[in-house]
């Protein structure tokens, strides 16, 4: 049954869960991490084919379920208190692919948790809710684009792979659902990630909007003088127009964090 302080919908197509299977393409020797596998409707499928799979459960019950399967390394936690970099030393493994169904109601803060770790990352294929989705892989200029869109497009190449109706989970959410393929920049813009979410999140905050009310006049408030065209709205400015500005800024102890 179905727990809704885990926020579970379980997955239960089975022509969704061989598009998803096909998508990700594991193969043995790869290791893979499930975040939430639930009633197992992905994790059989991959184990098949991979031969081992890493799974982190936090409800006790399934838990327990999934060890009877020797082929699995069971790891019951909150998938937000788990270190993947630590994860990562512990299984030998130099990046980990990652992918999964993910509770709607924690699905961004899971998305920044392994932002945070993304240098072990390989690629990551999860199931989120299409608004989500919609907003990772926004382009400037649309309804959709907006802090989400700029902290994960700096780090990350995305396409949404897969739309899911409703009618694939028991029980059906209220919400359509998408698969997305995140695999990590090989040569990111170096910068300080706190820097980057701070100079958005201060973009965003009046979106509607020219920047010279918002993010101009916090640049005025920490003294920094530099040239960033503010006649513009948030939503107009480019992922590279964010990410240069934050290189010419530097690092500034008062950053908050990414999340």
């Amino acid at each position: 049954m179905a727990r809704r302080r885990f926020g579970q919908n379980f997955l239960v197509d089975g022509a969704i869960v061989d598009a998803i299977v096909g998508a990700l393409a594991p193969e043995p020797g790869q290791v893979l991490v499930e975040i939430g596998p639930g009633l197992a409707a992905l994790t059989h499928p991959v184990v098949e084919r991979a031969g081992h799979l890493n799974v982190i459960e936090l409800d006790r019950d399934l838990a327990q379920r999934l060890r009877a399967d020797k082929r699995l390394n069971v790891i019951e936690s909150d998938v937000l208190q788990v270190d993947f970099t630590q994860l990562a030393a512990q299984l030998g493994a130099r990046r980990l692919r990652v992918f999964g169904n993910l509770p709607y109601n924690i699905s961004t803060p899971v998305l920044f948790h392994l932002l945070e770790q993304v240098n072990v990352i390989a690629d990551q294929h999860f199931m989120l809710q299409k608004e989500v989705v919609d907003r990772m892989v926004a382009a400037p200029c649309t309804a959709a684009y907006g802090r989400l869109s700029v902290m994960l497009q700096w780090r990350y190449a995305m396409d949404n792979v897969l739309n899911v109706p409703p009618s694939s989970f028991n029980p059906a959410p209220k919400v359509n659902s998408a698969v997305v393929r995140m695999v990590p920049l090989a040569q990111p813009a170096a910068l300080e990630p706190a820097l980057l979410s701070t100079v958005v999140r201060v973009a965003f905050s009046q979106r509607r909007k020219l920047l010279r009310h918002s993010l101009g006049q916090w640049l005025q408030d920490n003294r920094h003088d530099v040239a960033f065209d503010l006649q513009r709205r948030a939503e107009e400015v480019p992922v590279a127009d964010y990410v240069a500005l934050t290189q010419r800024l530097g690092f500034t102890p008062s950053s908050s964090s990414p999340r």
